[in-house]
């Protein structure tokens, strides 16, 4: 008999991709969502908040493994945290938590969040598995899409991207889910680096439509560390198979 697994965030980008993958693994799955969901297709939802500290303990109890997927622009430490003491406290026999790569090289408050919640997993006391990915194809697009409404295209010198398919990613964490507790595993990043400008132009190739490109340089210890390549993960990562490419031909038709 095979406990349930916890997911949070599972009506995300990346929990979209997840909880069918475990589904058709044979698993049981809870997910932990803001908002009331009706269960079905053997998905059991409960409401509870992270960052609050609400509904927490409902959500772990009887878990055997928490797949923790949620996350936002600023407070992922602190709700990790909570997360914590609640699976500590309900038993949970193993933790696997999504990060990003660059958590402890980027001098940013997102990365540095992420670096806080990785801590809070590898020193909970419980078996853990952390894998940090890459920006997703999603992401791209979002970003691709807000600068090609500006009349000149922005093209910062040095920032680099390596995005990585979010069904690529889903599929690794679900195997990892699935085995022994395996500490911080090798970063999954796309097949391809790109130029920001670079990825911004293919979605405007896509659509048919350009743009002036105007160098601009990043300043500080943000700008040196993006020129440095600390996002990136050059050698002994994984490496998805769909590029930006790939990505772009099956949203844009």
């Amino acid at each position: 008999m095979t406990s349930t697994i916890l997911v949070t965030g599972g009506t995300g980008t990346l929990g979209g991709h997840v909880v069918p993958l475990l589904r058709a693994a044979g698993r049981d799955v809870r997910v932990l969502s803001r908002r009331d969901r009706e269960c079905a297709d053997g998905i059991e939802y409960v409401t509870g908040d992270l960052l609050k500290g609400e509904g927490i303990e409902d959500a772990v109890a009887g878990a055997g493994t928490v797949l923790h997927l949620a996350g936002g622009p600023k407070g992922d430490d602190e709700a990790t945290r909570n997360l914590v003491r609640a699976a500590s406290g309900a038993g949970v026999r193993h933790l696997v938590y999504i990060s990003v790569i660059g958590a402890d090289r980027i001098p940013l408050g997102y990365f540095r969040s992420k670096l806080g919640a990785e801590r809070a997993v590898a020193e909970s006391g419980l078996p853990w598995t952390t894998l940090r990915a890459a920006q997703f194809h999603d992401l791209a697009l979002t970003v691709a899409g807000k600068m090609a409404k500006m009349p000149v295209l922005p093209a910062p010198g040095g920032l680099r991207w390596q995005p990585v398919d979010a069904r690529e990613v889903a599929a690794r964490l679900v195997q990892l889910a699935l085995g022994e507790p395996a500490g911080l595993v090798p970063d999954l990043a796309g097949p391809k680096v790109y130029e920001l400008a670079e990825l911004t132009r293919g979605y405007l190739r896509a659509h048919g439509r350009s743009r002036l490109t105007l160098p601009v340089r990043m300043p500080g210890k943000v700008g040196r560390a993006y020129r440095a390549g600390e996002n990136l993960t050059l050698e002994g990562a994984a490496v998805g198979e769909r590029t930006w490419e790939d990505f772009l031909a099956e949203r844009v038709r």
